[in-house]
């Protein structure tokens, strides 16, 4: 899908490995400067399913994530932030199945946000259904870290408690204002 969005619109992305806290500094940035954040599409789409995911269902999660970044994208004039992208769809795939389709990696070096907040796992891991690699954080974090390099991708890694992240972050954001 062509990307098509306003010039003047700053697009975040918060990325990295599960239980980082990215959903919630997600909604606390949009909160913050009353705009809207575009969730994570696999929560919702595996909570639907009635059946173990497969690697069509992570093709399918792709897809929806890429529809709802672009149709959030023309909702808002100023600044969208996103609970994850094509970074996290690759990383999946590749972590799960031991590759990605090459659409996938076509559509990730095309993606385009002015920041990336990579989450970094300095808070408690938290249980739910959906989480896989408790113990795998700080190499899935790697693996993040070099994916963002390679694609030359703008990052700022994101630690601390909930409030130091949203400093952080905003502190980025208000150079981009």
């Amino acid at each position: 899908m062509e990307e098509v969005y306003s010039k003047s619109l700053i697009k975040i992305a918060v990325t990295g490995p599960e239980s980082t806290g990215k959903t919630t500094l997600a909604e606390s940035l949009a909160a913050k400067y009353h705009t809207l954040w575009v969730p994570e599409y696999a929560r919702k789409y595996i909570d639907n399913l009635d059946h173990p995911y497969q690697k069509e269902d992570v093709e399918k999660i792709a897809r929806g994530q890429i529809k709802n970044i672009y149709e959030s994208s023309q909702k808002v004039d100023k600044l969208l932030i996103c609970d994850t992208e094509l970074v996290v769809i690759k990383i999946w795939m590749e972590v799960r199945y031991g590759n990605c389709p090459d659409w996938i990696i076509n559509e990730l070096e095309k993606q385009f946000f002015h920041i990336y907040f990579l989450c970094y796992p300095d808070i408690p891991w938290v249980y739910d259904k959906q989480r896989e690699h408790p113990h795998l954080r700080e190499y899935l974090f790697e693996l993040y870290e070099k994916e963002l390099q390679k694609n030359n991708f703008n990052y700022v890694i994101i630690k601390g408690n909930k409030e130091e992240r949203l400093l952080k972050a905003a502190k980025e954001i208000n150079k981009l204002l």
